[in-house]
C-alpha cells in the first residue's frame, strides 16, 4: 500500500500483531526451520530502504484472518517527529504531522476476510484532512491443512489524494509467511506494489519487503523489531539513497483475546525515509453471533 512519503508498517503481526494472536502451527523439524531462518536473515541483511507503506498504516502482517461473524476495528496513530519540511513533488511535508487511520476488517469465513481503510492526516498547522481509502481482501491457508508455516495472501487497492501521495491509485499484493517457534515469532511480507496513476506508473512492479521478529518476555508482553523497506522496481532497484528503509523496535501487549496493542519508535536510515516516527495501534474485536457464537482467538 504505497502512501508516500513511505516508511516502514502493519503490522504488528496481524492477527494482527499481538502476542496472543500468533498462529499455533504443527511442530516441525529443524530441517524445515533452517530455510525460514536463512530467508529472514537474508532480508535483514539486504540493502536498506523502503517504498512499502506510508506512515498511515505501519504494520507487518501475520497470516491469520479475522474469525467469521467477527469485526476488528483498529486505530493506527503515527506521529512523524522528524520528516520532510517542505512540499516535495506536490506532496505536503510530513514533519510533525499526525496520521490517523481507521481500519475495519470483517471476517468472512475461517480462511478469508475483507478490510477497509480510511486515511487522514493532521498537519503541523492544525489542519485535519481526509487522505484516501483502500479496500483489502485477504485469504489464507486453513489451519486444518497443517502447513509448517502460516501462509496468506493480501491484496489492497485504493486511492489517496495527490497532496499526500504522488501516486494516487495503487495496488499492493502482499504474500505473508509467519512462524511461531517457542517464544519467538517471525513474519515476512515480500510485498509487491503497482501504481496505476502517478509518476511511478512507468516503474512497473516495485518490491517492498517487511519483516517482524519478536520474543515473548512474558505471557502478556512481547518485544521485537520491525523492518520496512522500499527497494524500487523489480527491473532494477533504486540507488540506495533513493530507497526507503526503516527499523522500528516495538512492544506488543496482550490485554485479552479481544484486544490488540502495538507501540514502536522508528528510525529511518536513508535520506528518502522519514527519520523518526512514533506509532501506536489499538484494536478491538467484536463478534456478531448468528446461531453459533463467533470464534475468538484464544489467549496464549
Amino acid at each position: 500500500m504505497p502512501l508516500q512519503p513511505c516508511i516502514m508498517e502493519r503490522r504488528s503481526a496481524k492477527n494482527e500483531g499481538g502476542p496472543n494472536e500468533t498462529p499455533i502451527m504443527a511442530p516441525t523439524s529443524r530441517t524445515t526451520l533452517i530455510p525460514i531462518l536463512i530467508l529472514v536473515a537474508l532480508i535483514l541483511a539486504a540493502d536498506p530502504h523502503v517504498h512499502a507503506q506510508g506512515n498511515y498504516e505501519v504494520q507487518v502482517y501475520g497470516y491469520e484472518t479475522v474469525a467469521p461473524r467477527s469485526t476488528m476495528v483498529e486505530i493506527h496513530s503515527n506521529l512523524t517527529v522528524e520528516g520532510t519540511k517542505t512540499v516535495q513533488d506536490g506532496v505536503l511535508p510530513t514533519n510533525h504531522a499526525v496520521h490517523e487511520t481507521l481500519e475495519i476488517t470483517q471476517g468472512i469465513n475461517d480462511w478469508s476476510e475483507v478490510g477497509f481503510y480510511v486515511f487522514s492526516s493532521i498537519q503541523a498547522d492544525g489542519g485535519w484532512q481526509w487522505v484516501g481509502d483502500h479496500i483489502r481482501p485477504r485469504v489464507r491457508i486453513p489451519e486444518k491443512w497443517h502447513w509448517p508455516v502460516g501462509v496468506s495472501l493480501s491484496q489492497e487497492i485504493g486511492y489517496q489524494r495527490a497532496a499526500f501521495s504522488p501516486d494516487t491509485w495503487t495496488w499492493e499484493i502482499r504474500p505473508i509467511i509467519d512462524k511461531k517457534i517457542g517464544r519467538w515469532y517471525l513474519s515476512f511480507n515480500p510485498t509487491l506494489d503497482r501504481s496505476f496513476h502517478g509518476p511511478s506508473v512507468n516503474k512497473g512492479v516495485e518490491f517492498s519487503p517487511n519483516v517482524k521478529v519478536s520474543y515473548d518476555f512474558t505471557k502478556k508482553i512481547a518485544g521485537g523489531l520491525e523492518y520496512y523497506g522500499a527497494y524500487g522496481p523489480l527491473s532494477g532497484f533504486d540507488p540506495l539513497k533513493d530507497q526507503q528503509q526503516q527499523f522500528i523496535p516495538t512492544i506488543d501487549v496482550d490485554f485479552g483475546p479481544r484486544w490488540e496493542f502495538n507501540f514502536g519508535v522508528g528510525i529511518g536510515t536513508t535520506r528518502s525515509t522519514d527519520h523518526l516516527l512514533v506509532k501506536c495501534i489499538i484494536g478491538r474485536r467484536f463478534n456478531w453471533p448468528h446461531g453459533k457464537t463467533a470464534r475468538l482467538k484464544p489467549q496464549q
